[in-house]
């Protein structure tokens, strides 16, 4: 699979409560449709995957939401299962871990972008450091 195409549609984040007690933070994401699209990049057509990406602060705290759209070009056959498949809304492709992980690494930059602006905290850790206890320098030089 070659991803040729990545584009969001809509963007929403919500801070509704101040919050209170411990926060629970929930992802979701789901493909909403699968469907064929023209490309001029090969003559075969390309499938274009439209998602919706969500993260719920709860209990009531927030909720951010993102939705969009990525088209891949993949082998004519195994875009023909995908299409089959889908048509009882089931997408169990191998296609699909390396498309889920796509999805989520630019999703999650956008909404570290806006749980930033909004002051929600992040949906994911960052690294951090630890003081180590103190003992013997450590200098080389």
């Amino acid at each position: 699979m070659k991803i040729i195409g990545f584009s969001m549609h809509n963007l929403s984040a919500e801070r509704k409560s101040p919050a209170k007690g411990k926060l629970s933070i929930k992802n979701s994401l789901n493909i909403e449709d699968i469907k064929t699209e023209e490309t001029p990049l090969s003559k075969n057509p390309a499938l274009k995957f439209d998602f919706a990406y969500n993260i719920l602060y709860e209990p009531g705290f927030a909720k951010i939401g993102l939705k969009g759209s990525v088209i891949a070009l993949d082998d004519k056959d195994e875009a023909g299962e995908i299409l089959k498949d889908w048509k009882n809304k089931k997408f169990d492709s191998p296609l699909k871990i390396p498309l889920f992980n796509f999805i989520m690494n630019k999703c999650s930059l956008k909404a570290l972008e806006l749980e930033d602006e909004l002051g929600i905290p992040l949906h994911i850790p960052f690294p951090k450091f630890k003081q180590r206890p103190a003992g013997p320098a450590n200098y080389t030089g």
